[in-house]
């Protein structure tokens, strides 16, 4: 555990080298060990946002690039970088703050400027990547992370870092190469050394869409997995999404008999039930985001009924969002521990349930490997296709 400078709540270090990526006695170059014209940059107007780019940076044993990201009065972005760039590598490490859309506009207009000063390549580093959710179509929308993608490649992306993808598939929305690494073998890690009793755990997934995360996790640790089954209906229904529309009418006139469509009988949630022993355990629930938190409150309190004495939650990307502290504090949840891909430091003062662990090391090799031309395949040895 560490502190900063201003006295914030501890953030969790893993131990070097990385987890579940070691090649014997073969060892990894140092990290520091870059060749010339690296220049990394942070996109963040927001203070609070920069400390993962000077965690980087500081891995790599190089200075941050000298750039001014800030708003004017009419709220407009005005980007200046303060360092030339020609035929050198740049990185942009971009957080995304409580503003994402000022968020994904610093990062385009700074792409761009690197791309007009004859950057040599620009590696974009978004560790949580925005809109990922709305990767599918939903009623008459669209899809957000297509048109974002566009955007940043328009824009003169060359390459993107990122982590955790909401949806594998969004990789396929850019025309150009996208690392997804995995926040999992850190989890996994925290698991094994912050939690005595783990062996006495079992890995539960809130719903059956995260079961084969939840699958992953449970192997990896040789624990049991429970499933939570019986969700209220969301958003997801055929009621709602639009498919009803128009409203189905049988008309025998209006269409041939043999093209009758049938009528399918709608979805009926059963009463929730927990598939799995989770009496007398430690309940790890595990996913990939935690923004709302109202699905993980009413899983821990089903769990808790359930006769679970401890209650963990695990993810990657802690937006939490509105007053997701206060309702974790007030909740049957023990702790929430997530990783440092979006600044949360505020939340953490309103509530001390929530732990952080810090995956810049995975970044900075990344960073690393990518400017120097080495493969990346190590950092994905023994990672599973469901993490």
């Amino acid at each position: 555990m560490s502190y900063n400078k201003e006295g914030y709540s501890s953030t969790w270090e893993p131990r070097d080298p990385l987890p579940e990526s070691q090649e014997g006695a073969k060892t990894p170059p140092a990290m520091s060990a870059t060749k010339g014209g690296l220049v990394i940059f942070t996109a963040n107007s927001n203070p609070s946002s920069r400390e993962l780019g000077r965690r980087i940076a500081e891995r790599l044993g190089v200075e941050l690039g000298k750039v001014q990201v800030y708003q004017e009065a009419n709220r407009e972005t005005r980007v200046q970088i303060q360092e030339s760039v020609r035929g050198k590598d740049v990185f942009i490490i971009q957080t995304v703050s409580r503003d994402v859309n000022t968020t994904i506009m610093e990062l385009l207009i700074m792409v761009y400027a690197c791309r007009t000063s004859c950057a040599h390549s620009i590696i974009g580093v978004l560790p949580y990547f925005p809109y990922s959710k709305q990767c599918k179509m939903r009623k008459r929308g669209s899809i957000v992370s297509k048109l974002l993608a566009s955007m940043m490649c328009k824009a003169g992306l060359t390459h993107l870092i990122t982590m955790d993808l909401h949806q594998k598939e969004i990789q396929g929305f850019f025309n150009i190469p996208v690392d997804n690494l995995r926040a999992s073998p850190f989890l996994l890690q925290y698991i094994q050394e912050e939690i005595p009793d783990y062996r006495n755990a079992v890995i539960v997934a809130k719903s059956p869409a995260s079961a084969k995360r939840a699958q992953s996790f449970a192997e990896r640790l040789r624990l049991g997995i429970a499933v939570i089954h019986g969700e209220a209906q969301d958003a997801e229904s055929d009621l709602v999404d639009g498919r009803h529309s128009p409203p189905t009418v049988k008309n025998m006139g209006a269409i041939h008999p043999s093209l009758e469509i049938p009528l399918l009988i709608p979805k009926e949630k059963p009463p929730i039930t927990v598939v799995g022993d989770v009496g007398g355990r430690i309940a790890i629930i595990v996913d990939d985001i935690i923004d709302d938190v109202d699905t993980f409150l009413a899983a821990a309190e089903t769990l808790k009924e359930r006769g679970a004495y401890k209650i963990f939650v695990m993810a990657t990307h802690g937006i939490l969002s509105s007053d997701a502290p206060r309702l974790i504090e007030e909740s049957a949840i023990d702790e929430v521990v997530v990783t440092n891909t979006v600044p949360h430091e505020l939340q953490k003062l309103q509530c001390p349930k929530i732990k952080t662990v810090d995956i810049s090391m995975i970044l900075s090799e990344a960073i690393r490997r990518i400017h120097n031309g080495e493969s990346m395949s190590y950092l994905f040895r023994n990672i599973g296709l469901d993490d």
